[in-house]
């Protein structure tokens, strides 16, 4: 006869196996938790093999184990316990989590953050990057009348590419060795000394198809006129359309205060303004300026050491990198104003001063 009570349902299987199973869940986090605190110099548990609670009526019949946690200061980590044991009672969130780790390991140890390596500061010993002394406008009687080609006199005077290559930040390190080693690794040893031999070559042939094309001799010979049909001199038409008034070409030069030297590709009028040219080749596109890494400091020293170098009548304020492709595809020309030049000369100078501390350590190490 049914009462008006209403009747208890027995738990099913399922329910009790997931009750069993968030329960042991907790236990493990709460041994986990034990077993940090054995490892403490000041206390000690002995460990247990197998612990279970339950409340459960199937297991009433098991015989009651001794609980070794009886012996654990319970005051003491109350509110370690506390914390485990209340996982469920409340939303796991980034500051939960945080306090706690501080619990288990103690207060994080915040440190600063390394600066960034762009925040260098400024240069010690200042020096301009223009020369008052000489006129930006053109003179006909002083500028020479065909293109100056200085040769690069070998000493001991540090180059550009030098100072630049010796001075690298650890970052542009990095990522230069990981690209050889992926090289490495795609064409061999031999794979990749033959690629970069070619590569070499194929700059250098570049170079001189520019230099027979800007010249005024037009001195290419008939064996190298199929390089005016390469890729990377078809990607630099469009460029070449807006250069005139060449007036050097391959030519050193020295800054004799600063002490280094350089080879420049080209200086001439790019859109009406005179520019320190450099040519470079790639096989990715560099669309933007900081893609071209440190080719601004490189020009920006070239331009410095043009305007006080005695050889040179004239002085630029300008600078322009043309990245052509060996696809054909058009380069991309990155124009530097005097003020962009500028920004890119402070740099230039740190890095000078950075390279001239290394070699006076070295040398201090070599006397020793």
């Amino acid at each position: 006869m049914e009462s008006g009570k209403q009747k208890l349902k027995r738990p099913s299987t399922l329910q009790v196996y997931q009750r069993e199973v968030k329960k042991s869940l907790k236990m493990k986090v709460f041994q986990t938790i034990c077993r940090q605190l054995q490892s403490s110099k000041r206390f000690f548990v002995e460990a247990a093999p197998c612990v279970v609670f339950s409340t459960s009526s199937y297991l009433r019949g098991r015989k009651k184990r001794v609980n070794p946690y009886e012996q654990v200061d319970q005051e003491k980590y109350s509110d370690l316990v506390r914390s485990v044991l209340s996982f469920r009672d409340h939303a796991r969130t980034p500051q939960t989590l945080f306090e706690e780790d501080a619990l288990l390991y103690g207060p994080v140890s915040k440190s600063k953050a390394p600066k960034q390596e762009e925040e260098a500061g400024v240069p010690q010993n200042w020096f301009p990057l223009f020369n008052p002394e000489k006129s930006i406008k053109p003179n006909p009687a002083r500028d020479p009348p065909v293109p100056l080609k200085i040769p690069l006199q070998r000493n001991s005077i540090p180059s550009v590419t030098r100072v630049l290559q010796q001075t690298m930040t650890s970052e542009q390190t990095f990522y230069l060795e990981k690209w050889r080693q992926r090289m490495i690794l795609e064409l061999g040893e031999d794979g990749f000394a033959e690629y970069t031999s070619n590569m070499f070559l194929q700059g250098k042939q570049f170079h001189g198809a520019l230099e027979s094309i800007l010249s005024p001799q037009g001195n290419l010979k008939e064996r190298d006129e199929s390089l005016l049909e390469s890729g990377y001199v078809q990607s630099v038409q469009h460029v070449l359309k807006d250069i005139s008034g060449v007036r050097a070409l391959e030519s050193a030069v020295k800054h004799e205060t600063l002490q280094y030297v350089g080879l420049l590709d080209c200086v001439a009028d790019y859109q009406g303004k005179l520019c320190v040219i450099d040519w470079k080749t790639s096989e990715k596109p560099k669309p933007f300026i900081r893609n071209t890494f440190d080719n601004p400091l490189q020009v920006v020293a070239y331009v410095g050491a043009l305007n006080h170098d005695t050889n040179y009548s004239f002085q630029v304020q300008c600078g322009l990198i043309v990245v052509a492709y060996k696809n054909g595809s058009p380069a991309h020309p990155h124009f530097m104003d005097a003020e962009l030049c500028s920004q890119y000369w402070a740099k230039w100078l740190l890095r000078l001063e950075e390279y001239t501390k290394k070699e006076k350590s070295q040398n201090i190490q070599k006397l020793d």
